[in-house]
């Protein structure tokens, strides 16, 4: 089994990038809908716009806040490379990389501009 995860986002395309740049994935989709973001031919995650509908309805409830309660984590390489991207990109970090004695690994946890926790691991 591999997940999949589907988040929802206010701008499909400025969030698609702004993965792309912080995590090094690929567009594997495009549109201002939706997308699929990719590292190599793996679906890492999906991304859809908060406001379409589509053939299955509203996705999230508009009332509350995108991202509540939910850790995207993700295991990279080179955590300090990762690291040093979404600073680049303005993110507000969490937790500064530390290390997780119950994980064995470092981790970093900031958010993306939808307020989605985002927990990059290595």
């Amino acid at each position: 089994m591999l997940p999949q995860p589907l988040i929802v986002v206010a701008d499909v395309e400025a969030s698609s990038r702004w993965y792309q740049q912080a995590l090094g994935l690929t567009s594997g989709h495009g549109g201002s809908h939706y997308e699929r973001l990719m590292d190599g031919d793996r679906l890492v995650m999906q991304l859809h716009d908060a406001d379409v509908e589509h053939h299955h309805g509203r996705i999230a409830d508009p009332a509350l806040p995108m991202g509540n309660g939910v850790l995207l984590w993700f295991a990279v390489d080179d955590l300090d490379a990762t690291v040093a991207r979404v600073r680049a990109l303005g993110a507000e970090v969490v937790m500064e990389p530390t290390e997780n004695p119950g994980a064995g690994h470092r981790e970093c946890w900031f958010r993306d501009p939808d307020g989605y926790t985002v927990v990059v691991a290595g």
